[in-house]
């Protein structure tokens, strides 16, 4: 007979205690500091829309007002961004966005409506991050097309960028696919004739005379 069948008092006992343990250890588990609120595709779908953009001909009066309900932060590493940024720029850097620090002052922003502007060396730096983001919720968060490479190269005059579409960083500006396609009239050079090559056995040589 097992020891249980007699005492079955411990049993409840210890199965008492271990259901006890299991909701301390539900409620006393940290919350997440962020949660999903939109899939994947929502994202990306709000990524092609203009209004989650920011123009590089709109921060010439961004710098030039530097509104408090607009806060612009430079995701490059320390030392690129002490080397050049552009005016007004807080740096913070891609591996530490997601700090719990950070995370709050983020947060802080979005409570008091405060837009938030991202940017990169070019766009595709900082498209991963801003992804991320707009899924947990950080709907105030925009995106700089061109980043700073393309800002540096045009800061003198931003606004002559209005007609230039050069800041969509990923899309080639030329089919180069169908540039290197064979034209009309032209011809590849190729032997019409595949003739099958003979193969001949050399022939062994006769053992010199006198050997072993």
């Amino acid at each position: 007979m097992h020891i249980h069948e007699i005492n079955p008092w411990r049993t409840l006992i210890a199965v008492a205690i271990f259901v006890v343990i299991l909701l301390i250890g539900f409620l006393t588990m940290p919350k997440p500091l962020l949660n999903y609120e939109k899939s994947m595709n929502e994202s990306v779908d709000a990524l092609l829309m203009s209004e989650d953009y920011v123009y590089p001909w709109e921060l010439e009066e961004i710098i030039a007002d530097k509104p408090d309900s607009i806060v612009i932060f430079d995701i490059r590493d320390n030392f690129v961004f002490g080397q050049g940024h552009i005016p007004g720029a807080e740096n913070l850097s891609a591996n530490t966005l997601t700090f719990p620090e950070n995370i709050e002052r983020l947060k802080a922003l979005k409570e008091m409506g405060t837009t938030i502007i991202l940017y990169g060396e070019d766009e595709l730096q900082a498209n991963g991050p801003w992804l991320f983001f707009h899924q947990v919720g950080f709907d105030n968060m925009k995106l700089l097309l061109g980043g700073y490479k393309y800002y540096n190269e045009h800061k003198d005059d931003l606004y002559s960028t209005m007609d230039d579409d050069a800041y969509y960083s990923g899309f080639p500006k030329f089919d180069y696919a169908d540039m290197a396609a064979p034209k009309e009239g032209s011809e590849l050079f190729s032997d019409s004739e595949n003739k099958p090559v003979e193969v001949r056995r050399r022939k062994k040589s006769n053992i010199a005379a006198g050997g072993c």
